[in-house]
């Protein structure tokens, strides 16, 4: 019998201080002890340095590249490629640590949920005011943080679901499920979109807690308040699927 297999995808823009890095990670983790082999897609979204060229040096890694698009373009065209039983979205950058696949993929393969999200942000057994502060990392600014619980709310509102993260980028699905979905946006907001979308489907979503290493813009970060504001109309406009 054959192994399930996971497909990463991980959508890449400048990457190439930090992708070689996550790769080895990526690469460390121990899949199969859950019996699951792994599918590597990075997807060079238009990258003007050496991402896709450090990328393609690990055999078992598939690198395609695309004139810039927007994140969401390049996560899009890697779910079309994937190949696995199970989809995993991760950012190119070293913010979230591969060995959370572990924990995700065993709370998906519970079988009663079909979206699975690291949640950087949830505090077992705390209240809401004490979570709510607990959960703010030490290098995270406030604005980043803030923003990302303040769509936690508004997906609550649009969609009717509590996630605690849902702007978190290491997200887990049966890949039927993610790649049913009729996409349609192409930057940061598609996170949104596919939240929705599953929300108005009545998919069901669990949460797992996962390490984070928030980086600055001067690491670069790209994402901003515009994305804020379109995150806001995303849910607002696929609430209904």
């Amino acid at each position: 019998m054959n192994a399930r297999k996971l497909s990463i995808v991980i959508p890449a823009y400048n990457e190439e201080r930090f992708i070689g890095t996550l790769l080895q990670q990526i690469c460390a983790v121990d899949l199969a002890r859950l019996g699951i082999a792994r599918e590597i897609l990075v997807i060079d979204d238009g990258s003007r340095d050496r991402t896709a060229e450090i990328a393609a040096g690990f055999p078992d890694v598939r690198v395609e590249s695309q004139p810039n698009q927007g994140k969401g373009a390049a996560v899009r065209r890697g779910l079309a490629l994937a190949s696995g039983d199970f989809v995993i979205i991760q950012d190119a950058d070293l913010e979230y640590d591969p060995n959370d696949y572990l924990p995700m993929l065993e709370r998906l393969l519970r079988g009663d949920v079909e979206a699975v999200y690291g949640s950087r942000y949830l505090r077992p057994g705390l209240g809401f005011l004490r979570g709510l502060v607990a959960a703010k990392h030490a290098n995270q600014s406030w604005p980043a943080y803030l923003g990302g619980r303040s769509l936690s709310l508004a997906c609550w509102l649009a969609c009717g679901i509590r996630i605690s993260d849902t702007v978190t980028a290491l997200k887990l699905f049966p890949r039927e499920v993610v790649c049913a979905l009729p996409l349609e946006t192409t930057g940061f907001e598609l996170d949104h979109e596919i939240t929705a979308r599953l929300a108005a489907k009545g998919r069901r979503f669990a949460e797992v807690q996962i390490s984070y290493f928030p980086r600055s813009r001067a690491d670069g970060k790209k994402i901003g308040f515009r994305d804020f504001l379109r995150a806001l109309r995303t849910f607002r406009r696929y609430r209904r699927g």
